[in-house]
């Protein structure tokens, strides 16, 4: 321990002699200068070396004011008439403010002696004293004041990168408020309008007469339902309208007897369009405008006049349907016994697998066509067998032809040379919608696989309607 404490103060001493040596070297060459703060140790201020040449900068706007030249302390002594700037600017010196109005007060480096004698290096102590130069000192408010200013700037000036995260997120398409009641939708131009259009198809279909209410009928009420359809792509396409009756009121054997109607299976579906890409065929989508509106009734059923298109002169009467209207519970059924008939008087034959399945065989071509409630997909070995069919539902069924297959039940179609492409995005998206979470983060595997689920264990849910119509179930 005592070997240590020498050696350290060896190295301190020898440290000192070396600092004395070096500034009474470069004392012959410097103009004496005043007893003060500047020689501690009673020498001459040793110059630090030439600063190197400034690097080019954009000059910093002058401020709309000019400020005030800051006035030197009173206690700080006159200049002697023999001292040089250099010892006027140590690394004790208070800074020299500077002649031009609204640049910061900086000092300047010191230079050599004028002998051209080179300066000797300064030491660590001096190094870390000496006041910055006027281009490191523009640098430093200029990166706090970018920095300040730029949100991508950091306080020392670096720039930040921002980073790209990307999510899923489900963006509601709705360009308007849907009215809930009859009321709203009457002081909307736009949904009135929809309103009046469905009326208007309810009445040049032929779907009541207005008679008057019998004793002990059972009168089925009803409402108006406000949808909006949409694109593929999420846009909205149009606001509808319909007219809507409470089938919950209906009594069976009365007014309904049997509901059920088949509907296409989605493993029928891709083996047709499976046909289709094979023979490189055209495939066609149909709309059916109020479709369940074409069936006919053999029940009678009673149902109240639509709000806001009460007949003045009747307002008690009631109306007696000779058409299904949507909300019926045989409505679905008639619809199909409607539109089966019809397409068998075309040569069509429902298939024993699936009844939604109609096929066509003829001499040289052969066509399908499948049925869900009111959209229809048609397909053909030829362009123009296909254009012959089109045009003869069109003459009995009141259509809207969407062109070529794009979007049916939630999968969005793309067809190119090597195929057909599948999508269910947007259906992905309306679940996420329906159960509150589109704005929630995607996950790789979004259940637990190591879980095990019971029937027994658990709460039960007050409804399952809404987790049952999410799942499916």
């Amino acid at each position: 321990m005592k070997f240590k404490r020498n050696s350290v103060k060896k190295r301190i001493i020898v440290g000192i002699f070396k600092f004395k040596f070096l500034r009474a070297s470069s004392s012959a060459h410097a103009p004496p200068a005043p007893r003060g703060l500047d020689n501690l140790f009673d020498t001459p201020s040793v110059p630090p070396p030439r600063a190197p040449a400034p690097v080019p900068r954009t000059p910093a706007p002058a401020p709309s004011a000019p400020a005030p030249a800051p006035s030197a302390p009173a206690s700080t002594p006159p200049r002697p008439a023999g001292s040089s700037a250099a010892t006027e600017n140590s690394a004790f010196s208070l800074p020299r403010p500077a002649a031009t109005a609204g640049l910061p007060a900086v000092s300047l480096p010191r230079q050599a002696a004028t002998t051209g004698t080179p300066a000797a290096p300064p030491t660590r102590a001096a190094a870390a004293r000496r006041v910055p130069t006027t281009a490191a000192a523009d640098a430093a408010p200029a990166a706090s004041s970018s920095g300040a200013s730029d949100p991508r700037r950091t306080r020392s000036g670096r720039q930040v990168r921002p980073v790209d995260r990307l999510n899923l997120s489900a963006v509601d398409s709705v360009t308007d408020i849907v009215p809930t009641t009859f009321r709203q939708a009457m002081q909307d131009p736009q949904w009135r309008a929809s309103m009046s259009a469905e009326y208007q198809a309810l009445i040049d279909n032929n779907t009541w007469s207005l008679v008057p209410r019998p004793l002990r009928a059972n009168v089925v009420t009803g409402k108006w339902i406000f949808l909006q359809k949409f694109h593929s792509d999420g846009t909205l396409a149009r606001n509808k309208a319909r007219w809507v009756v409470r089938g919950y009121s209906q009594r069976p054997g009365i007014d309904y007897e049997e509901t059920f109607s088949p509907v296409v299976k989605p493993a029928t579906i891709r083996l047709v369009l499976h046909i289709a890409v094979s023979g490189s065929w055209p495939i066609r989508q149909l709309d059916v405008k109020n479709a369940f509106l074409h069936g006919s009734l053999e029940e009678v059923v009673y149902c109240q006049q639509p709000p806001g298109f009460v007949d003045a002169s009747r307002p008690d009467h009631v109306c007696r349907l000779h058409k299904s209207l949507y909300g019926l519970k045989q409505a679905p059924r008639a619809w199909y016994h409607r539109f089966a008939s019809y397409i068998a008087t075309l040569g069509f034959v429902a298939s024993a697998t699936d009844t939604s399945l109609f096929v066509l065989h003829s001499a040289a071509d052969t066509a399908y066509l499948l049925l869900y409630v009111d959209d229809i997909i048609v397909t053909a070995s030829s362009a123009s067998f296909l254009e012959g069919l089109l045009a003869r539902l069109h003459s009995e069924f009141a259509m809207i032809d969407l062109g070529d297959l794009h979007y049916f039940l939630g999968m969005k179609v793309s067809r190119s040379p090597a195929g057909l492409f599948l999508s269910q995005r947007q259906y992905a998206l309306d679940i996420l919608q329906l159960a509150g979470m589109s704005d929630g983060h995607p996950s790789p595997t979004p259940v637990n696989t190591s879980s095990k689920l019971s029937a027994s264990d658990g709460e039960l849910l007050p409804d399952s309607t809404d987790y049952r119509s999410i799942v499916g179930g």
